[in-house]
């Protein structure tokens, strides 16, 4: 009894872990930040003005006291102000860009004793954003080397049904698999029961240390899905483990090792990718031609990473990935998470040798080598992974392509973002 506890303790929190990518809750006070263009975007040169409304039960709030911060995405503003509003409205004329990227409008309210805080994010020319990072002359030579030493690992495969967790439609288990660097990689496998062969995917974790679930809505409507972790650990252990590591010895893991190119901790992490799809096309029920690989943030980014490094990938949907033209912020302007380069990490990373390691994990220089289809999705309000960043990957990608944009969103994606991008990704795997 104690151990489906945990186990349904676990998946609850698998559940909950996804959700925190999800439209932000409710509250009673409201600021609305819009852009005077309906698109939110502009051509360089073009003035923006910010219309603000602070509302509480939908009504505007008189003599609401509001600071309002104007400048390009996480750098340091440009204009900052702090006004009385005597109706709940304000009109802030703001700068205009003569560089392609992003203008940023952060508007905080207090009431009641109560801080509330929005943005918007006015866009220039975003499709013409370069990406700062540069491509080793060495790139491709290093990852196929790395790639050669992978294949040469017996995979000696070990999967365990969890029959608590089987739909009427699909098979469960728990797998684990010899990756590279004398590490497993552990994940959660999908299988239909219906005999016959299906398309596989491959779904890549955003950053963290947690349990995983299995994907039965995709498995039960004929996809084998393949859900794994990154940490070379079980991923269906007691929640307070991840919880231990997370504060303890995997705190901060995205940093581990960044001035070292061969002993980077994403190294690993990108040749499991390429691990867990030697095991999808091992699998007999797989129809040995449709793979697709999808997640979000440090899983979107890791969906473009193992889509270049892979040729049995097909088709990748990708959303707000992160890892992207991190030294942005060498260049004045933002970078992509985690961040190497901010104003906190500047001087632990700002060395030759980390530049030098992560110009070999960037996912813009993944993306220039991209030969296969894929979908792409964010906003415009991302903190996390700015869209200078991520349109920094989008710009470079020669293979064809598509893009989702929900202006408003940040971090997260609503359900209909989501569902039109997994109607995408279903169809190009089953046509």
């Amino acid at each position: 009894m104690k151990n489906r506890f945990h186990l349904l303790l676990g998946f609850t929190l698998f559940i909950f872990v996804q959700c925190l990518h999800a439209q932000p809750a409710e509250q009673p006070v409201k600021i609305i930040v819009t852009p005077d263009h309906a698109d939110w975007k502009y051509t360089l040169g073009d003035s923006v003005h910010f219309s603000v409304t602070v509302l509480q039960n939908m009504v505007p709030i008189n003599n609401v006291k509001v600071t309002y911060q104007v400048g390009l995405e996480r750098m340091v503003p440009s204009q900052l102000q702090t006004v009385i509003l005597p109706d709940g409205k304000l009109s802030i004329a703001a700068e205009t860009l003569n560089e392609p990227g992003f203008l940023r409008c952060i508007v905080t309210a207090e009431v009641d004793g109560k801080k509330y805080r929005n943005l918007a994010t006015a866009g220039y020319d975003v499709l013409k954003i370069e990406p700062t990072v540069e491509k080793p002359t060495d790139f491709e030579n290093f990852w196929n080397t790395a790639k050669s030493e992978l294949a040469k690992i017996p995979m000696d495969t070990k999967m365990v049904l969890l029959a608590e967790r089987c739909s009427e439609l699909t098979n469960v288990y728990q797998i684990n698999i010899q990756n590279y660097g004398n590490s497993r990689l552990y994940g959660i496998l999908a299988v239909p029961k219906k005999e016959g062969k299906y398309p596989a995917v491959l779904q890549v974790p955003g950053a963290g240390i947690r349990p995983y679930g299995p994907d039965l809505e995709l498995a039960d409507k004929g996809f084998i899905v393949l859900t794994i972790g990154i940490h070379g650990i079980p991923v269906t252990m007691d929640t307070t483990i991840y919880s231990n590591l997370n504060a303890g010895a995997l705190k901060n893991y995205q940093f581990y090792n960044a001035d070292n190119k061969d002993r980077f901790y994403y190294k690993r992490v990108y040749l499991g990718c390429i691990r867990a799809n030697d095991f999808l096309t091992s699998l007999p029920e797989f129809d040995g031609k449709d793979l697709g690989v999808t997640g979000g943030s440090q899983g979107g980014a890791l969906s473009v990473v193992t889509a270049s490094l892979d040729s049995r990938v097909k088709y990748l949907a990708a959303f707000y990935p992160a890892l992207s033209d991190i030294t942005g912020y060498l260049k004045s302007r933002a970078g992509g998470w985690p961040h190497f380069f901010n104003e906190s990490n500047l001087a632990f990373f700002n060395n030759k040798e980390v530049i030098n390691t992560l110009s070999y994990y960037d996912v813009v220089n993944f993306a220039k080598n991209l030969k296969v289809e894929g979908f792409y999705s964010w906003g415009f309000n991302d903190e996390t992974c700015p869209p200078t960043s991520t349109y920094s990957v989008y710009n470079s990608i020669t293979a064809p392509k598509s893009i989702l944009i929900f202006q408003e969103t940040g971090h997260w994606a609503y359900p209909d973002q989501r569902a039109k991008v997994n109607e995408w990704f279903m169809k190009k795997l089953k046509q």
